[in-house]
């Protein structure tokens, strides 16, 4: 006790050392300034109005220059404004919530593991185990055909299931917004496991029987962190294309990816992957910026090269005297490392204060240049960002990236709830935390999002966006009618 009592003072002068140190960096200009306004106001004030008006008469101004300066001060300006990126505006979206007939409670996905695989019980015992450690919920969805008994992963059943998640996204969308789909001049379609022909962009024009010559795009094989792929593909096409607005469709067709063999890393996907969806809607238009959610900052996409084994299993699996359990690959988690490593890197000058960065800076020149075993600085993104939108990809996921950024377990919140509720749902899953936020009414005017998403290949991509306006609780969106009980304590194993 007297040893803690002696150490308290020194760690709260400490904390007030940096609190000053990063006032002092960070405002830097403005302490600079004022001092220096006050003693020329000092100075003014001594003077006096006869010496002041005295000393405007002597500058003399010529005509011809005032001129000049005037029309290359326009010029300037006018090039500036004709060449700066255009803004992109997040105007609204919408996240699909599945019908209740499509829950999936743990008793039931026991039981048809049972009969599905009743030729195989340590495969059952194994999914069990898994489930127990998940973190998912008792609410999570499946589609229909994964339902039957067997399992019906047809063509027409992933059709369907396609229509039902994208179709409501879109509908919804278009109905919060008021934006017509004969609107609509760029359509981004991803799916990265599900690639039929005709391709899904396609099935939405016909659907919604929009402009023949929309600018249309289906991506696939491209992992989790598709969705903010899609994102930046749509800010270079808004870009290029004035007076533009983009539709971004993220989703994962769960039904023809169903496995029913004995291999414990392709039975994950069983356990974690949900039936879920999300439409943006984006825009250049200057007049939309009074009406959208968020101004898009910043888009970093990270890809680092994996060997096939990292390819296959994103996943180790742990079993040891009948205990099963998960954990990234020790692999991939290197792969994983060095792909956020990349993306902080590149991300952080775009985005942290001059105190964090002059950190890094002096770490990285210790170690570089002088040699000093210092640990790698990690910067403090909580200082640059007010809420994190973690890829709700696994309990391993969001605990690994709540480890090294350091986070509360109030930033990771969204996160292990969205896993919690709706389970992974891949590229969407991005959009069901940022609605997290906003349905318990966090979302303040001016806050920043990091976006941050992981994929196969090995990618780790982010976006950055502004609030535009204070979000108050929303009266629809898929947390409308749970928001209400949650947070909910997740416990590290449920017993089944």
């Amino acid at each position: 006790m007297p040893q803690r009592s002696s150490q308290f003072p020194i760690s709260l002068k400490l904390k007030y050392v940096k609190l000053g140190y990063q006032y002092l960096v960070n405002n830097f200009l403005t302490c600079l300034l004022v001092p220096t306004m006050a003693l020329v106001l000092v100075q003014a004030i001594q003077l006096g109005p006869e010496e002041i008006f005295n000393l405007w008469n002597s500058i003399q101004f010529d005509f011809i220059k005032i001129l000049c300066s005037s029309f290359l001060i326009i010029f300037v300006s006018i090039l500036y404004f004709m060449l700066r990126p255009r803004g992109v505006y997040l105007i609204d979206y919408s996240c699909d919530k599945p019908p209740v007939s499509c829950r999936v409670p743990f008793s039931t996905f026991m039981e048809h593991s049972r009969l599905i695989l009743s030729s195989e019980p340590k495969s059952v015992e194994f999914q069990m185990r898994i489930l127990e450690r998940s973190g998912l919920g008792e609410e999570t969805c499946l589609p229909p055909a994964i339902h039957y008994i067997p399992p019906a992963p047809n063509m027409e059943s992933a059709r369907k299931e396609a229509e039902m998640v994208i179709f409501s996204a879109m509908d919804s969308l278009f109905k919060k917004t008021g934006v017509k789909p004969k609107d609509i001049d760029i359509l981004i379609v991803n799916c990265s496991l599900f690639s039929p022909t005709p391709s899904l962009s396609a099935m939405v024009i016909n659907k919604y029987k929009m402009r023949d010559n929309i600018k249309s795009f289906n991506l696939s094989g491209m992992g989790c962190s598709a969705g903010l792929i899609s994102i930046d593909l749509a800010r270079d096409l808004l870009q290029v294309y004035p007076k533009s607005k983009a539709v971004v469709v993220n989703t994962e067709i769960i039904t023809p990816n169903y496995y029913r063999g004995k291999d414990r890393s392709m039975l994950l996907p069983n356990c974690l992957f949900r039936m879920g969806g999300a439409a943006i809607l984006l825009s250049n238009k200057w007049a939309d910026q009074w009406r959208a959610k968020y101004k898009l900052l910043h888009v970093v996409r990270t890809h680092k090269g994996a060997d096939d084994k990292s390819y296959r299993c994103v996943f180790e699996v742990e079993d040891s005297e009948g205990k099963a359990g998960i954990s990234l690959s020790k692999d991939l988690m290197a792969i994983a490392g060095e792909a956020l490593k990349s993306n902080i890197t590149t991300i952080g000058p775009l985005v942290l204060p001059p105190s964090e960065q002059l950190l890094f800076l002096f770490s990285l020149i210790g170690r570089k240049v002088f040699n000093l075993k210092l640990k790698p600085y990690i910067p403090d993104f909580k200082q640059a960002f007010e809420h994190f939108c973690i890829h709700a990809g696994g309990r391993a996921v969001i605990d690994e990236l709540q480890k090294n950024l350091q986070l509360s377990a109030e930033h990771v919140e969204a996160s292990r709830m969205t896993l919690h509720r709706f389970g992974n749902t891949s590229s969407s899953s991005l959009w069901y935390v940022l609605s997290y936020i906003e349905a318990k009414g966090r979302m303040k005017e001016g806050d920043r999002i990091w976006q941050i998403a992981f994929g196969s290949g090995f990618k780790c991509n982010s976006a950055v966006w502004k609030c535009n306006k204070t979000i108050k609780n929303l009266s629809d969106g898929p947390w409308s009618d749970c928001i209400h009980k949650y947070p909910v304590y997740i416990p590290e194993v449920v017993k089944l």
